[in-house]
């Protein structure tokens, strides 16, 4: 699903939504935390926001690190821009720093929760330095809200 622009290949219409380690269980795991709304809630709403500019939502939840590289490595050929709720990998995982360092396009960063109002080893993200930008806090809302970011950031 891409555009062909003079014979070039523009940018595919396609985001790419990673969902990391535990997010499949959202809507029972500390619902005090995360709400109560499950994954597939959350990628329902991120699909509409991207259709309805106009864009496929691809999403790919894993609870290995190694997957969620691929689908990096994948996405620099797919994919236009990427969110990521990398979940525990956010504070240590170098390789998916790496590939998404190496991906040509927006990153959006996306915590249901705040880290920085968590406890202290929450609060470091080897993710957010490779980001274009990061979507923390705001619950269900993050997914339209960082769905909608990498919408505008395309349309620059």
């Amino acid at each position: 699903m891409s555009e062909q622009v003079s014979g070039t290949t523009a940018r595919p219409r396609r985001i790419l939504l990673l969902s990391g380690p535990n997010l499949g269980l959202l809507g029972t795991r500390e619902p005090e935390i995360y709400g109560t709304a499950t994954l597939d809630d959350h990628v329902a709403t991120a699909r509409a926001v991207a259709e309805s500019a106009g864009f496929e939502l691809a999403h790919l939840h894993s609870d290995h690190e190694g997957e969620l590289v691929e689908a990096v490595h994948a996405a620099r050929r797919e994919a236009a821009a990427i969110v990521v709720n990398p979940g525990a990998l956010t504070h240590y995982s170098w390789s998916l720093h790496d590939a998404l360092a190496a991906f040509d396009g927006p990153v959006v960063e996306l915590h249901l929760s705040n880290p920085d109002a968590r406890e202290p080893w929450r609060r470091t993200s080897v993710v957010a330095p490779v980001a274009t930008g990061s979507i923390v806090g705001f619950g269900g809302l993050g997914y339209r809200l960082a769905l909608e970011a990498v919408v505008a950031l395309l349309a620059e």
